[in-house]
């Protein structure tokens, strides 16, 4: 179970993978990962321009010099860059169980707001409420986004989670 946030590494590895496609500078990066996550993530100024510098300190990036932007502070992947960036590839799959939990948590406590005695949020015209209909709608764009990114109509899974789990290979904490 994480504490909180995204996974740790998660934006460096965005990074490299964003420098890899493009020389970029840092506003860019945090636009397309905003992008990326359909507008609900956007890193910070304060994450996303110290790992470029840590990347150039490390090697792996280098900052270039374009005509058409002087200002602008670019940097490219360099070979070293690459190999980190296959490296980060190769770790990230252990990286899959940590996201779930962030998405799966987080949902957890939006439902306990909506239905724990214990919660007395006060539903505000023009907001979000924590309620059924809105759980709702949450729930069926993530079927949707399921749906598009794969291709596939989307099936109930009956499994338990322990079933699941099993089934796929998976291990579990207890």
């Amino acid at each position: 179970m994480r504490k909180s946030g995204p996974p740790k590494g998660v934006i460096a590895y965005l990074v490299l993978e964003l420098l890899e496609e493009k020389p970029r500078y840092g506003y860019e990066i945090l636009k397309e990962i905003r992008e990326i996550s359909g507008g609900h993530w956007e890193p910070s100024y304060g994450s996303v321009y110290p790992i470029l510098y840590k990347f150039e300190e490390k090697g792996w990036a280098e900052r270039i010099d374009r005509e058409d932007e002087p200002d602008r502070k670019y940097f490219e992947l360099t070979d070293a860059g690459y190999e980190e960036l296959e490296a980060r590839r190769e770790t990230g799959a252990e990286k899959a169980r940590d996201f779930a939990d962030v998405i799966l948590g987080f949902f957890h406590v939006y439902a306990a707001f909506a239905t724990d005695d214990r919660f007395r949020v006060p539903e505000k015209e023009g907001e979000w409420r924590f309620d059924e209909a809105f759980s709702r709608w949450m729930v069926e764009q993530v079927v949707r986004h399921h749906e598009h990114y794969f291709d596939a109509e989307f099936e109930r899974v009956e499994d338990a989670p322990e079933e699941f789990y099993e089934r796929h290979g998976v291990e579990h904490d207890e």
